[in-house]
């Protein structure tokens, strides 16, 4: 059995925001008048790498909401517009929390989605949290095999574009454009390089496809709820392509808790040689983004970064058998 691996902070703890008090008063009046109610807490949320707001907030009356909020400034309002447009017009077969309203209110934009009582699965991952995960996302993706107008509308990019513009770093490395990060160095990435990167550059073609996918599923934008039920948070990259994209990004932390990763992927019909251009770029991507230095958002993203890169790399090379350095 493989040794199981962690990253150095838990996902629930990731996350560096503004607490409600620090939100500008005009900003918590506009929220409470919204509400109907003075809020009486305020739980932020301890997930995620941004530092936009984000927190449960519980009226006087004890009702709740998750609240995202973000000066119209920051890129960050922007995405939450973007995820408020994109949840309201979810298919019912997607476990998502639905957004009640938006609004602007002294220069910042408010997104108040309805409080899932869940939590971030906790790694490594329990069987019946990965159980409920794998079948939440199973069922999203049936849902949006043909994704309708209002989703269209929003704005879809197809995968291999995003692939080919953000997920080449092998390729530019191996042509010098790019230097070998030092989150690489000494792993089998110096040794495979070429393979990476010709595995990397098959991968758009096979991952294409016309369902809207999550586009940034991953551990901390899951959350069980009491009954064990998983439910898909932070839908702010969606795009066209296929299923198994996403199945592969959430199953990298199952790889690092020693699941058998490849037998969950045979449910969506992942094919292999995607698979592993899937794993070669995700491992680029984040062995490169985690050689990047300080970064304004939460300190710990590059942690993530490194951990899942790592854990990338190694699932890569136990797939195509090669031999663990010496």
């Amino acid at each position: 059995m493989r040794p199981i691996t962690l990253p150095e902070v838990p996902y629930d703890a990731t996350s560096v925001r503004p607490g409600w008090p620090d939100l500008p008063r005009r900003v918590r009046a506009a929220i409470s008048e919204r509400l109907g109610e003075p809020v009486a807490t305020a739980r932020t949320a301890g997930g995620g790498f941004t530092r936009a707001f984000a927190a449960v907030l519980t009226g006087r009356s004890g009702a709740e909401v998750f609240v995202k909020a973000a000066p119209l400034q920051d890129p960050v309002s922007r995405w939450y517009a973007r995820e408020a447009a994109l949840t309201s017009a979810l298919p019912q077969g997607v476990r998502a929390a639905r957004p009640r309203w938006t609004m602007t209110a002294a220069g910042w934009f408010v997104l108040c989605l309805e409080a899932v009582d869940g939590r971030i699965p906790a790694l490594p991952w329990s069987p019946a949290d990965l159980d409920a995960t794998m079948s939440t996302w199973s069922a999203a993706s049936a849902a949006l095999a043909e994704p309708g107008p209002e989703l269209l509308a929003v704005g879809l990019p197809p995968l291999p574009e995003i692939l080919r513009a953000e997920m080449s770093w092998w390729s530019l490395i191996e042509s010098g454009h790019e230097p070998m990060p030092a989150t690489a160095r000494g792993t089998l990435a110096e040794a495979h390089l070429a393979e990476l990167a010709a595995l990397e550059r098959s991968l758009p073609a096979l991952a294409a496809g016309t369902g809207m996918s999550h586009g940034d599923l991953r551990v901390d934008n899951v959350l069980i709820d009491r009954a064990g039920a998983a439910w898909l948070c932070d839908w702010t990259w969606p795009c066209l392509g296929a299923p198994w994209f996403d199945t592969v990004t959430v199953l990298v932390s199952a790889y690092a808790g020693g699941h058998d990763t490849d037998a969950r992927l045979r449910d969506f019909g992942a094919p292999d040689a995607g698979v592993d251009g899937a794993l070669a770029a995700l491992s680029g991507y984040w062995l490169v983004r985690a050689d990047g230095g300080p970064t304004s958002a939460s300190p710990h993203s590059r942690q993530h970064q490194r951990f899942s890169g790592g854990q990338a790399l190694a699932w890569l090379a136990e797939r195509r058998g090669w031999p663990p350095l010496h």
